[in-house]
């Protein structure tokens, strides 16, 4: 008996000093590479850290995607200290190969491929070579970061790139699983996520967790979106145009406010922009109202007013991290700029398309104009045109100030005016240049 209660402590203990078995997080990337899963990476990976796990298991099938969101994650697996592997389960294109290299081990299903990294534009057609030479430059950098070969990576973006054996000029390469494993970059071609575990990474003992992104989370990626943030730009520009054309603070102003703060601060929580952005953003704001409302024509203030809020909202897109580096970021300045540029030149457009439809037509754009009619018997008098044509020449003050539209005091009348060129102050003398539709044009004396 003395013999069984022996026997049975030390089995007890033995299992006691069994080890933990080993943590392995999954985490998917099985869509576009965009804001979306660039927070999904992102909390998975910040998941992982929290729970000690061993390694992180990459599960992707992508066709690649936005090349600022494709260096973030690049960057982030490069940073991680613990070990992270990708199963490409069967395409990593474009920016899925950029992911890909920058993990420790790449394994393949049979029939996947990688590769074909060229930077596109928005219609498909392939970008300027400055784009394609920074593109190449990251390739390289994580070829490099992780012993492969350099040229086979710059090869997936540059279709110039020739390496003897693999691909000639004219080409840009893909490689199918067998081809990279040949080329060292597949670590193995296998079937499924269990055996790479036991198989390759040699865990006997472990627990496969599956990383969970919550609907709140991608709603918030959503809304870092580029596509949200082009709407974003529009109404602020739309909100600042429709302001300026009417009296006193409204809708329009609130309109911008709300979209300059959607706009900036999920990307200044998530690192992205920098505090110096927002105020460059504000200040462009603030130059351009006293261009419009304080300094007479349109000169030095306007024009900095533009370049300071383009400049603003493009770098807030940007990380601040990138800038202090030995390479500029053109690549990610220059999808920035072209979406900010893209959504103001959109933004005018219809602002302008929308100013001139108000008031016809039927509807909503018939609603918006003011349609009371200015009757003889209500008491409202038309100052006849001969009358003002025949005060060309004559002399008298601005009754109010004209920016550029306003009134003139002529032999003790009062008249509807414009100024000719720039602000006109009040009580300044002004001539009449010239009528026309029912007002007066004039310039300073």
């Amino acid at each position: 008996m003395k013999h069984a209660f022996l026997t049975g402590l030390l089995c007890l203990l033995a299992l006691g000093m069994r080890p933990a078995p080993a943590l392995i997080y999954q985490v998917d990337l099985k869509e576009e590479v965009n804001s979306v899963s660039w927070l999904q990476i992102k909390k998975g990976f910040a998941a992982a850290a929290q729970d000690s796990a061993a390694t992180i298991l990459i599960h992707m099938n992508t066709y690649g995607g936005e090349v600022l969101y494709a260096d973030s994650i690049r960057t982030l697996i490069l940073n991680t200290q613990r070990p992270v592997c990708v199963f490409i389960d069967p395409n990593a294109a474009s920016a899925g190969a950029l992911i890909s290299i920058a993990c420790d081990k790449i394994f393949m299903r049979p029939g996947a491929t990688i590769g074909a990294s060229t930077v596109v534009n928005q219609t498909g057609a392939a970008a300027p070579d400055k784009y394609q030479s920074y593109m190449r430059g990251m390739m390289r950098a994580t070829a490099e970061a992780k012993g492969r070969d350099p040229r086979i990576a710059e090869a997936m973006v540059d279709p110039d790139v020739a390496v003897a054996g693999v691909v000639d000029t004219g080409k840009v390469l893909t490689l199918t699983a067998e081809e990279a494993l040949q080329l060292s970059y597949c670590d193995a071609i296998i079937e499924s996520i269990p055996e790479i575990v036991s198989q390759q990474l040699g865990y006997q003992q472990y627990e496969l967790k599956h990383y969970t992104f919550s609907r709140r989370d991608r709603m918030k990626g959503h809304l870092m979106g580029s596509a949200f943030r082009a709407i974003l730009i529009m109404i602020i520009i739309a909100g600042i145009w429709f302001e300026l054309q009417s009296p006193g603070i409204g809708f329009p102003t609130l309109a911008a406010v709300v979209a300059a703060v959607l706009y900036f601060a999920p990307l200044y929580f998530d690192g992205l922009a920098d505090y110096w952005e927002i105020i460059l953003f504000f200040a462009g704001v603030v130059c351009l109202l006293l261009e419009i409302f304080v300094i007479p024509g349109f000169g030095v203030a306007g024009i900095l007013g533009i370049v300071a809020m383009i400049t603003g909202l493009s770098f807030a897109l940007i990380d601040n991290r990138l800038l202090p580096s030995g390479e500029f970021p053109y690549l990610e300045l220059g999808e920035a700029l072209l979406l900010v540029i893209f959504s103001v030149a959109v933004a005018v457009a219809l602002c302008l398309w929308l100013s001139s439809r108000v008031g016809k037509g039927q509807g909503l754009f018939r609603r918006l104009a003011l349609e009371t009619s200015q009757d003889r018997k209500e008491g409202f008098v038309a100052v006849p045109a001969d009358e003002l044509a025949s005060m060309t020449g004559k002399t008298g003050v601005a009754a109010t100030v004209l920016r550029p539209g306003g009134k003139v005091r002529i032999e003790g009348q009062v008249y509807d005016a414009v100024a000719e060129f720039g602000y006109i102050e009040s009580e300044q003398a002004v001539r009449v240049t010239r009528s026309e539709a029912g007002q007066l044009y004039v310039r300073a004396i």
